[in-house]
């Protein structure tokens, strides 16, 4: 008798990439990746972005930004110096943009200089966390209180105005952050974004424009 192996191998093979191939051509059709791979969450409604070497992105398609409030939830984890996870907005492609984003390793960290590295403004490329930490200490990053759980979702609302920025975090009526904007680039894409090294997973995302009622 035949080894059966190599078949059920086959048919196993079958199945997977059959599964991939049903998910993939919606992913593809709402977002345009960079330097990342996209798929559904664990959570229902949720997307998720692998990690991997260097900033990555997932365009949100056919949705345009320039003012107004974004809203979603996130979940990074508990790992030093490998979860970085945000939104990118006023994009003009895939290298210049804003960044809100969050270091949920820092969240609830002993050291008081970590826990003053929980949330980032950044507006790249010009502006990276490096040059504003070193040329603006603790104008463009701050802590948040109370600090949310590094592995739970949390819930994050910006308000986007042409001067000013604003980050509130799971509720609270006083911002995670008030920022002046670096840029003006005039661009209007949006998507979500992770750091270096970097998974992440959003969910809930919403965006009302400055125009429309509230």
């Amino acid at each position: 008798m035949k080894n059966p192996f190599p078949f059920i191998f086959f048919i196993i093979l079958l199945v997977a990439i059959s599964s991939c191939n049903q998910s993939d051509p919606e992913m593809r059709k709402n977002y345009k990746v960079y330097n990342r791979s996209i798929s559904r969450g664990t959570e229902a409604g949720s997307v998720h972005l692998n990690d991997k070497i260097s900033d990555g992105l997932a365009w949100i398609n056919g949705r345009k930004f320039k003012y107004g409030t974004i809203e979603f939830d996130a979940k990074g984890k508990d790992d030093y110096l490998a979860s970085f996870v945000g939104i990118a907005f006023h994009g003009v492609n895939d290298t210049t943009y804003e960044v809100i984003y969050f270091r949920p390793f820092n969240f609830q960290a002993s050291d008081p200089e970590r826990k003053n590295h929980a949330v980032q403004y950044i507006a790249l490329p010009k502006f990276d966390w490096p040059v504003l930490r070193s040329d603006h200490p603790g104008m463009y990053e701050q802590p948040i209180s109370p600090a949310p759980k590094p592995n739970n979702w949390f819930h994050v609302r910006i308000i986007v105005e042409s001067e000013n920025i604003r980050v509130y975090v799971n509720g609270n009526s006083s911002p995670a952050l008030s920022v002046t904007p670096l840029v003006h680039t005039e661009g209007e894409l949006i998507g979500y974004w992770v750091g270096g090294t970097s998974a992440g997973d959003w969910k809930n995302f919403k965006i009302v424009p400055a125009t429309a009622s509230l």
